[in-house]
């Protein structure tokens, strides 16, 4: 009877460890790792103490590796981990397993996850930040750009402004010596009052609202609106007409079909023109029109009318606070507002960034549970992992073969799925789909990254055609010139040489600019990036292969530290398909005896013609399997031709049950069948 007391009876090792171990490490080294626990017990102290303490400090390292912390707490911490590491080294066999069980926990999915994430931070690090790098250097080139134009219409404005400025501001401190020769101006007003009110400076189709203002006031700042608005517009005109100019230089430029229209897209952003639009905000709250200019107007228009009583000027000016859009004042910090949105946005992305680390690290953690959790279960569930056909389990089969009793190899073909042989280097359909899932994981993240990095490579080929092809080059220039010049002495010519006197001045502007600092300079990714990326998923799926056979490594490992444990296991895994091969035995002669008739009638009609052409397909009719010729046992009864292997007619009890006597076939089971349940 097969029982524990069977282990005893061979000196054999029952593990394929212990036999390599047996054949290649001298006797002492083998005594010392597969001898009792109370043999060398200090020697078996130091050299657990040893492995804790290497191990401690690897899986501290593996831990602190994403974590900010200074050199004292370090010290600390990985003083206090370690010794804590060396204890259980020490005393403790599960942890030494649970250890040891990291390696291919390393090499199977949980590796496979820290690999992910290592990508994941590496793409962060990489293409992510280098989009963000170069998405904000457009950014800053644009509000540079922005700053550039609105700096030029500041200074065509101030030209334009200041004479009429001076003008007032003369009219103003003179106004006691208009008083004594403001009698006869009234007539001469009228040339001022044309000045005002003339029609020039803007496009007036469409301008009905200049005519239908309620004011002075309100006319002339619709006037001034419309001038603001028409500057604008030709603006607008001009950058168009020069992408319309640039675009067909390119197109001259490269005379290769299609290939021209892609490099010279970006010379059809005509709305970047679009930009200058900013300007109308700016006309609509900014009109450099003071506040109280059409009242001062029609109090001195009526002040002209009403010469002959009196003559007084006032001056008021009023200061109008830009309202901010999207909460950005456009005229004064726009660039540094946009800086200072982007550093926040920075500030956010190195925390996901320490976050990632952190993740990082922390996989060590669970990569340690998930072996801990692994010992555990192999000590404590007796099912669980116990599919696989392990030298110990040769050895009871061969003893039991030896003695002529029932065994088990080789497997029948139903028995195959349930049991894994550990040498075999094909894929058992168990173990086949956390293969499939982890090379889809693989392939999902390799198109992300692909993706991502198509991103970035086409955002800098972009980027850099922009660069190469935006480049501007401003003149403003402005030359004023007005020399009135009043003759007489009477009170009216002194009143004009006061008043139209004072439009008497001359400016000269030349502004050379360009935006050359303004052009963006984008970065491209460098190759060690691509490098640090693509290796890792390499390793992730070569890690998707191997992911079987480190699996099966852990039971090797757990064998080692728990052999006892596994004897049970295996003893029980051996009583258990001896129960169920009885069982499917006992099964397959019921169908036999209840299908008998069927099978000479389905067989004589499909196989006939196969058996004239000398073709004879064999199976066996128990266990499906295929059959070599010589190795088929036939029923020896006349009419019946049902075929059976070696092993499922010695099950049978070498009766044909598709042919025999319901009577004359009961089963008789031997002493061999009543001795398969084990002691555990």
């Amino acid at each position: 009877m097969a029982s524990l007391s069977e282990t005893n009876e061979s000196k054999a090792p029952h593990t394929t460890l212990e036999q390599v171990s047996k054949c290649i490490l001298p006797l002492t080294v083998h005594k010392f790792l597969f001898g009792p626990m109370s043999d060398c017990p200090v020697v078996r102290r130091v050299v657990g103490a040893g492995f804790g303490a290497l191990s401690g400090t690897g899986l501290f390292f593996g831990l602190i590796y994403g974590i900010a912390m200074t050199t004292i707490p370090r010290v600390v911490v990985g003083c206090l981990f370690v010794g804590v590491c060396i204890l259980g080294g020490i005393f403790s066999s599960l942890f030494r397993c649970s250890v040891l069980l990291m390696v291919p926990s390393m090499l199977g999915s949980k590796g496979r996850t820290f690999l992910m994430i290592f990508v994941l931070h590496r793409l962060y690090q990489g293409p992510i930040a280098n989009i963000q790098h170069n998405v904000q250097d457009v950014a800053f080139s644009m509000g540079c750009n922005i700053d550039l134009q609105i700096s030029h219409s500041k200074v065509m404005w101030r030209m334009v402004t200041e004479p009429f400025v001076d003008v007032v501001q003369e009219i103003a401190k003179d106004s006691v010596e208009f008083q004594k020769d403001a009698q006869n101006v009234s007539r001469e007003f009228q040339k001022i009052r044309d000045e005002v009110m003339g029609q020039f400076g803007y496009d007036s189709f469409g301008k009905e609202s200049v005519h239908t203002a309620n004011s002075t006031q309100e006319e002339y700042v619709e006037k001034t609106m419309a001038r603001c608005d028409y500057v604008v517009q030709e603006g607008i005109g001009r950058c168009q007409d020069w992408f319309n100019n640039k675009w067909e230089e390119c197109m001259n430029t490269i005379q290769a079909p299609l290939i021209n229209h892609i490099l010279c897209v970006p010379m059809t952003f005509h709305f970047l023109c679009d930009v200058m639009r900013v300007m109308s905000p700016w006309c609509t709250e900014k009109i450099p029109v003071e506040g109280n200019f059409g009242q001062t107007f029609d109090k001195l228009n009526y002040s002209i009318n009403r010469l002959a009583e009196h003559f007084t000027t006032n001056v008021v000016y009023q200061k109008l606070e830009q309202q901010s859009v999207l909460g950005v004042n456009i005229l004064q910090d726009f660039s540094k507002e946009l800086r200072r949105v982007f550093e926040e946005k920075a500030v956010i992305a190195k925390r996901i960034a320490e976050v990632i680390r952190i993740l990082l690290s922390l996989t060590f953690i669970t990569v340690f549970t998930s072996a801990f959790g692994y010992v555990h279960q192999y000590c404590r569930d007796i099912r669980f992992d116990n599919v696989y056909i392990t030298t110990y389990f040769r050895q009871i089969d061969a003893r039991r073969m030896r003695a002529d009793k029932r065994y088990l190899l080789p497997l029948k073909k139903a028995e195959q799925e349930s049991l894994i042989n550990p040498w075999s280097l094909s894929i058992h359909p168990s173990e086949l789909m956390p293969v499939i899932m982890g090379f889809m994981q693989v392939v999902s993240l390799a198109l992300f990254v692909c993706v991502l990095l198509a991103v970035d490579g086409i955002l800098y080929n972009i980027f850099d055609l922009i660069r190469r092809h935006t480049f501007t080059e401003y003149s403003v220039t402005s030359v004023q010139h007005a020399d009135i010049v009043i003759g007489g002495d009477s009170m009216l010519a002194k009143l004009l040489r006061k008043t139209i006197g004072a439009f008497n001045s001359s400016s000269n502007l030349d502004v050379q600019s360009s935006n050359l600092h303004c052009l963006p300079q984008p970065h491209a990714l460098e190759q060690s990036n691509y490098l640090w990326i693509f290796t890792p998923l390499l390793l992730m799926g070569l890690m998707c292969c191997l992911q079987v056979y480190t699996n099966r490594l852990r039971r090797v490992i757990t064998t080692f530290y728990f052999p006892k444990r596994e004897k049970r296991r295996i003893l029980f895994l051996y009583n258990l398909m001896i129960q169920k091969r009885l069982f499917f035995i006992n099964r397959q002669r019921k169908r036999l005896r209840n299908r008998k008739q069927s099978f000479k009638t389905v067989q004589s009609v499909l196989f006939a013609p196969l058996m004239r052409v000398g073709c004879r397909l064999r199976w066996c009719w128990v266990c499906d399997g295929f059959v070599r010729q010589n190795q088929a046992v036939e029923c020896g009864s006349a009419g019946c031709t049902i075929i059976y292997c070696q092993q499922c007619w010695r099950d049978l009890g070498s009766i044909c049950y598709g042919c025999c006597p319901q009577n004359q076939c009961e089963p008789q089971e031997s002493d061999s069948d009543s001795d398969v349940y084990y002691g555990c």
